[in-house]
């Protein structure tokens, strides 16, 4: 079992087709508007039905604002190793920073040849691929006094200017599949890139160990490589095979490749824009609360004694809790590479060991809607907690976990509301100004409004799932005296379903209509109130149960 402790990222991997260049730019930017953390494209400059991929990620670059971009692996043996550094670090600036660099050894050997570049043997592409990575890293070193020279076997720079330096450390990812290869990924790369389709059972498990004891031989660490998987599949009503079936059944499955295999990154090929929205709305935000659950309970049960067995332990293990309850709650990508994590709010989720220190969400009363959608002093309440009880600091976690993806789904919510007014005040403006850009403008606003109204709703249906089917049957068994409380959240998750489903219907009204938007409104004023007042209830009855129980 590996989990080498990385956020979770999802992306997609986009086919540069160049029969209809406005749908492969549209999947791409749509990566973007869905929540996706990355988009990719494979590189192959010999192939004639493919835009080139490094002016496609240029051009996609400028069409989005916060999806980091790969290729997906660029073909190095047509691509030479110096000017590829000022492609990329230039691409780097222009995009503030949202680039990675993947590469691959080179295939198809006779169309690289077709094309000019020169044939190699395995051996001579993995040793071509390290000389190429160490002029590359020589480029971006801006800091170094001198020019760049490296007499190579494959590759000679003598002198080369350095320079421009990337805008933030590019990190450099291999598509690798053999143990050279994999040795070289564990000496000098940032990230292994596999795709799931081309292993063999047990693969993953046998490159994790050659890129370890490489890393290890090497004087780094094995975390400092993050695991990346190109995954494939087929969603569908009934589980027919792997990543075949519903989205639950590709939650788990990805939850057991992060916490089994230590992949961090599921990139998913293929381009149907249904599937990148389920992808985006169903299943990445379940894997990550999955997968910071499954995180949390293993560091409270980590044993006494662990951390002066690994005196990195506790310090790996308290970041990468912080970082993927953060990544949880947020519903989207959430990490420094490629993506910066929201800030974990300590103010009311403390910690500390000794008494419970975890405070609840209070409701402050606000009602946005007329309608009421169940009566609140009806609701049970738990056992009182022992006021001489303490509580470590493994213990209160889970607790803090619960407020923090509660949190994640208040600001997202939010800013549904802010998308609401601002879409509204786009209508007005384009209505008035009667330009053709203008109501496309607005247009693609409604439609943006649409997917992230649509995500979110998906994303707490699925919140809710995991509670009734995995949180809250464990707390009743533990403390039947929480009955109550439980059977009313569940039948609140029944209530607030409805209420969303009010909001798809106001959605698919809208789309129809911009008249829509007044019903669109009052439809998600009644999900706040209803949302809000149930997270609030939820936190006022549970946080302290899941400490003092051992809940994760």
């Amino acid at each position: 079992m590996s989990d080498y402790g990385h956020d979770l990222v999802f992306g997609s991997f986009v086919t540069p087709g160049a029969g209809d260049p406005d749908r492969t730019v549209g999947l791409a930017v749509l990566t973007e508007q869905v929540g996706l953390d990355l988009v990719t494209f494979q590189d192959h400059p010999y192939q004639p039905a493919f835009l080139d991929t490094w002016t496609l990620l240029s051009f996609v670059a400028a069409r989005t604002n916060r999806v980091h971009l790969a290729a997906n692996v660029t073909n190095l043996p047509l691509r030479p190793p110096a000017v590829l550094a000022r492609s990329v670090a230039s691409l780097d600036l222009l995009s503030d920073g949202r680039i990675t660099l993947g590469l691959g050894a080179g295939a198809f050997w006779d169309a690289i040849e077709a094309m000019g570049g020169r044939r190699l043997t395995p051996g001579q592409g993995v040793r071509a691929l390290e000389e190429a990575i160490e002029i590359i890293r020589q480029m971006w070193d801006t800091e170094t006094r001198g020019g760049v020279r490296v007499d190579g076997e494959f590759y000679r720079v003598v002198g080369a200017k350095r320079g421009p330096a990337p805008a933030h450390p590019v990190p450099v990812w291999l598509g690798a599949y053999k143990p050279r290869m994999l040795q070289l990924t564990g000496r000098r790369a940032d990230g292994w890139l596999p795709t799931l389709g081309y292993l063999q059972p047990g693969d993953l498990t046998k490159g994790n160990a050659i890129i370890d004891d490489a890393a290890q031989e090497a004087g780094r660490s094995p975390r400092d490589v993050r695991r990346l998987l190109n995954v494939a599949g087929q969603f569908s009503a009934v589980g027919r095979g792997p990543l075949n079936g519903p989205a639950e059944q590709w939650v788990q499955e990805l939850a057991e490749l992060a916490l089994g295999e230590g992949v961090s990154a599921f990139i998913l090929a293929g381009d149907d824009p249904d599937d990148l929205r389920r992808f985006a709305g169903e299943v990445a935000p379940a894997v990550r609360e999955l997968v910071a659950a499954e995180r949390d309970r293993g560091v409270a049960e980590r044993p006494q004694g662990a951390a002066e067995r690994d005196p990195g332990a506790a310090e790996r293990a308290q970041s990468t809790a912080e970082g993927d309850r953060a990544a949880a709650a947020g519903g989207r990508g959430a990490a420094a590479e490629p993506v910066a994590a929201p800030a974990v709010r300590p103010s009311r989720a403390s910690v500390n060991g000794g008494a419970f220190a975890v405070v609840p969400t209070p409701d402050d009363g606000v009602r946005r809607s007329d309608q009421q959608v169940w009566d609140e002093s009806t609701r049970p309440t738990g056992p009182a907690p022992d006021p001489d009880r303490t509580y470590t600091p493994q213990e209160q976690a889970t607790g803090a976990h619960l407020v923090q993806i509660h949190d994640g789904l208040r600001a997202e919510l939010a800013q549904i509301h802010d998308l609401i007014e601002q879409v509204a005040a786009g209508e007005i403006d384009a209505g008035a100004a009667r330009s053709h850009i203008n109501t496309m403008t607005m247009r693609q606003n409604r439609w943006t409004l649409g997917v992230y109204c649509e995500s979110y709703c998906r994303i707490v249906t699925t919140h809710h799932t995991i509670e009734d089917q995995s949180f809250f049957p464990r707390l009743r068994a533990r403390d039947p005296r929480l009955g109550p409380v439980v059977d009313r959240l569940e039948q609140e998750h029944h209530v607030i379903h409805d209420v969303l489903e009010g909001v798809d219907r106001a959605l698919v009204a809208y789309v129809g209509s911009p008249d829509g938007l007044a019903d669109l409104r009052a439809a998600v004023d009644l999900l706040t109130d209803a949302l809000l007042s149930h997270l609030s209830y939820e936190e006022r009855e549970l946080v302290e149960p899941l400490a003092r129980l051992g809940v994760a």
